[in-house]
């Protein structure tokens, strides 16, 4: 017969069903998920409530039992998924988080639960799912500092399209001196059917400033799609008479 923990047990009486204590007794002995899990199973036989769902839905995760919480979400249930999955990413619990953030669906946070577990091309088809530029940056961040320019580049494409996101990716990718990567996701981003003038000049300014033996021809395919303004202001800078020449003309 399943015996509840000590402490747990003192709370016991005719309306221990509908008595929370008894839950967060058994939360703060921080030990004893394994017999909540079996209490909150014989509390449920008698009432249906989103409380005790949700704990047990917590109590599979803190107990590893990863099987029995997919099995429990699949099924009929109260729980309140979203706040049992940001309660364990903040702990750092971030397989179960995941778990329950792909059966919600929230893609956002299972791309930022993805890339906690180096998951990354995962992450990336939740960005791609989620379709907004927070998910994207904080994906394509994690893949740059983990040096997956490939798949950083898969995001960046999906942000330097924001002329007001543009700045901040060249920023972080120039700050940790990967230049060759920021200009193959500028280069691929001239192809872009939402290309715009911005990165047409950042490229120009990239050219200007770590492979000058390109910025010519770029300046004379791209005359009129650049900022002239911007890029006279670098080519000042970098001492590039001969182009500084024909922007002027």
């Amino acid at each position: 017969m399943y015996v509840i923990p000590g402490r747990a047990r003192a709370h016991t009486h005719a309306h221990l069903y509908t008595r929370p204590q008894v839950i967060d007794v058994c939360k703060s002995s921080g030990s004893h998920y394994d017999d909540l899990v079996k209490y909150l199973l014989m509390v449920r036989k008698k009432v249906k409530e989103p409380k005790v769902d949700t704990e047990l839905v917590y109590a599979y995760a803190k107990t590893n039992a990863l099987g029995d919480l997919d099995t429990f979400i699949h099924g009929t249930h109260q729980a309140n998924l979203q706040s049992v999955g940001d309660r364990l990413f903040d702990e750092g619990h971030y397989e179960a988080a995941r778990v329950l953030f792909a059966f919600i669906p929230n893609w956002g946070r299972l791309a930022s639960t993805l890339v906690r577990l180096h998951r990354f091309q995962e992450a990336v088809d939740a960005a791609r799912k989620a379709n907004n530029p927070k998910t994207w940056k904080e994906v394509c961040f994690a893949c740059v500092e983990e040096g997956e320019f490939k798949l950083a580049q898969l995001c960046g494409l999906n942000i330097i399209v924001n002329a007001d996101e543009l700045d901040e990716v060249s920023e972080f990718y120039q700050r940790r001196g990967h230049f060759d990567a920021l200009m193959g996701l500028m280069e691929s981003g001239l192809g872009l059917e939402r290309a715009h003038m911005g990165i047409f000049t950042e490229l120009g300014m990239l050219y200007a400033k770590f492979k000058p033996e390109k910025l010519m021809e770029h300046l004379k395919l791209f005359a009129k799609r650049l900022n002239i303004p911007r890029l006279i202001r670098v080519c000042e800078e970098q001492q590039h008479w001969k182009e500084l020449t024909f922007l002027y003309i």
